[in-house]
């Protein structure tokens, strides 16, 4: 029997500050329509001062445990996927499993900005398919305010903070081929020689601070529309699925015209895309399991469906997943 790897459980959490598009127009030289129109994002999240990636981490992941019905002691690793930790070391899923009061075990970061969780979800997959962890804590967690320069009208308006959890686990379950629950597949790519085109402004060994967010976002859109519409391609070939048979798509939320031409692309309607760009806005590594863990908890996706997760963000790196839920 083959070993698989099910989400048992989703938590999600998401800052009290809200910062609306009419607070931005107060900020700096744009306006809600400008940013509607580009993004769609009508308002986001915004951490406290004092509130940290970890933070924000571990309250996601109280809800993911809760829901799967489990204790932190029945946990045998914990992933992050972050680009705004803590502190440059130690990793902030060392900081989670300490606080939640999991045992020792494997407990690291994945660091690839808005595909992380697809990363992450993969890593995870792996280590419980090869029998080195049984249940393992899978979050995307980012307090991205701290890297805008909110000076800077064509970035500042898109990016956010929150934290989305899945506990994964491994299963023996009855059930052959797409119609078993668990991941089918994940797909992971980068491309190394695109990187300027999203990235910061420093780092550790050049500036010695975190930099701000610069962003060429023509370039970003044009080849986030393609390498979307050529992962999901791959997904339904290598799992030999319909678009039809896709129940939720459920994407990395950057752009709603991003999403809608994925839609397209699988001739989806959008009551069938999970989308929460309008007032999450861009959460890096956090939006997917924010997104997932909503149409989790509000009926919308169902055990049993298909869900086609992707993502594309810094580097440039990319993303896919195929998931019976």
């Amino acid at each position: 029997m083959t070993v698989k790897s099910i989400i048992t459980g989703t938590g999600s959490y998401l800052p009290e500050k809200i910062l609306t598009n009419a607070d931005l127009e107060k900020m700096v030289d744009t306006t809600d329509e400008w940013i509607t129109q580009r993004s769609g994002i009508k308002s986001r999240h915004i951490a406290a001062e004092d509130e940290t990636t970890g933070d924000m981490a571990i309250a996601a992941a109280r809800q993911a445990i809760e829901a799967a019905n489990i204790n932190p002691e029945d946990i045998d690793g914990v992933i992050v996927a972050t680009t705004t930790p803590d502190r440059t070391f130690p990793s902030v899923a060392v900081k989670v499993q300490a606080e939640l009061g999991c045992p020792p075990g494997l407990a690291f970061d994945v660091q690839a900005v808005c595909t992380g969780f697809v990363y992450a979800l993969s890593v995870a997959d792996n280590f419980i398919k090869t029998g080195q962890a049984q249940r393992i804590l899978v979050i995307g967690a980012e307090k991205m305010s701290s890297l805008v320069d909110w000076k800077d009208r064509t970035t500042c308006v898109l990016f956010a903070d929150g934290a989305g959890a899945v506990i994964l686990e491994a299963s023996e379950e009855e059930g052959a081929g797409i119609d078993a629950r668990g991941i089918h597949s994940t797909h992971l790519y980068a491309n190394g020689t695109q990187r300027g085109m999203l990235q910061t402004s420093g780092g550790p060994s050049t500036t010695g601070d975190a930099g701000h967010i610069e962003m060429q976002g023509r370039e970003v859109f044009k080849y986030a529309v393609t390498y979307m519409a050529d992962i999901v391609a791959e997904v339904l070939a290598v799992n030999q699925v319909k678009p039809e048979e896709i129940d939720w798509l459920v994407p990395h939320q950057a752009n709603i015209r991003i999403i809608e031409s994925t839609a397209q692309k699988l001739d989806m309607p959008m009551d069938k895309v999970v989308v929460t760009i309008d007032k999450h806005g861009n959460t890096s590594a956090a939006s997917i399991p924010l997104a997932l863990d909503e149409a989790v908890r509000d009926g919308r996706i169902q055990p049993g469906q298909l869900l086609l997760i992707e993502a594309m963000g810094g580097g440039l790196t990319w993303g896919a997943a195929l998931v019976r839920f």
